[in-house]
């Protein structure tokens, strides 16, 4: 029977997991036990489902997964104390939009204005937005090599590689313990990464056909087909995740799969113990029955789903 399609990310001390009907977040607290907390996922693609349709879906999912990342690093930055309280929903929304922001300005709007500097080598629209994307691509690989030399950043790349293996465990059919997730590599076809580095591509073939009008056109043309590139990437993650065993589809990814090599590291025991809490917290009450429920002792589990599934040592009243 074919596994259930997970996928989640690395917060602070800690890893958030969606599942099919719930989004948990698993958070390594002070003290040293797990939070985990449970809540539904309320998808707009479920109130109208022509946003299931392919290209659409990517879309939302991008727009969701950035919506439940920011909240979930605000919960895990409290939960595990780096931050006194999380944010707000005016606070949250203003993140995003600085994020959004910068975001435009590092790999659009500054890419674009630098090939100022070479139109008096060529005057070829082609050449230029082909160069374009190659200073994009490398604006991007120098911005993530950079923010991996960081200590606090390297944690939570652990905790990435931490998910990505228990997730293979899980779709291995095997019981989900730390011995069993060690044993699997931290490099995972369907990872973000991955998706990051087929957008760069994608971005790079599409915008190569847009000619070269002014820098205000330039930026917004971008910035408007950004969904169709997301949307056009989504779908090929979707497909290799289903096709990886294919030796041309291995190689097709194998450029997002070596950039893992920078946003993941080998996981702790520890780190590998919270992501396993965060995956058995997604799923259906029918998939924990067939996995071997070997969870810490110190682990609050918060969710009605689990609570009957494992012995539970506390529970918090705001989620119970």
């Amino acid at each position: 029977m074919a596994k259930l399609s997970i996928g989640g990310q690395a917060v602070i001390e800690g890893v958030m997991m969606r599942g099919p009907k719930d989004v948990a977040v698993a958070v390594r607290k002070a003290d040293g036990s797990i939070d985990v907390d449970v809540r539904p996922v309320n998808s707009i693609s479920d109130r109208y489902p022509i946003l299931k349709k392919p290209l659409l879906r990517g879309v939302v999912s991008l727009v969701e997964s950035l919506v439940m990342g920011m909240k979930a690093l605000s919960y895990s930055a409290q939960v595990s104390g780096e931050e006194d309280e999380q944010m707000d929903d005016k606070e949250m929304a203003l993140t995003m939009l600085v994020s959004v922001a910068l975001a435009v300005g590092l790999f659009i709007a500054i890419p674009t204005w630098s090939m100022r500097y070479l139109q008096q080598w060529t005057n070829s629209s082609l050449v230029l937005n082909l160069l374009e994307g190659l200073l994009r691509m490398g604006i991007f690989l120098v911005y993530i090599a950079a923010i991996s030399s960081m200590e606090d950043i390297q944690r939570v790349f652990k905790y990435h590689g931490a998910e990505h293996k228990t997730i293979f465990t899980y779709e291995a059919g095997l019981p989900l313990t730390v011995e069993n997730v060690r044993k699997f590599p931290r490099l995972h076809p369907r990872c973000g990464t991955n998706f990051l580095m087929i957008v760069m591509l994608i971005s790079i073939f599409i915008f190569a056909f847009l000619g070269w009008p002014n820098l205000v056109e330039r930026i917004l043309s971008r910035i408007l087909l950004m969904p169709v590139v997301a949307g056009i990437s989504y779908e090929l993650i979707r497909f290799a995740g289903k096709n990886n065993d294919k030796p041309w589809v291995h190689r097709m990814i194998m450029p997002g799969l070596l950039l893992q090599k920078l946003t993941t590291r080998e996981p702790d025991d520890e780190m590998i113990e919270v992501a396993i809490a965060s995956v058995k917290a997604v799923l259906p009450e029918e998939e924990l029955q067939k996995v071997e429920l070997k969870v810490p002792d110190a682990i609050a589990l918060k969710a009605p789903a689990i609570a009957e599934a494992v012995p539970v040592v506390s529970c918090e009243e705001k989620t119970c």
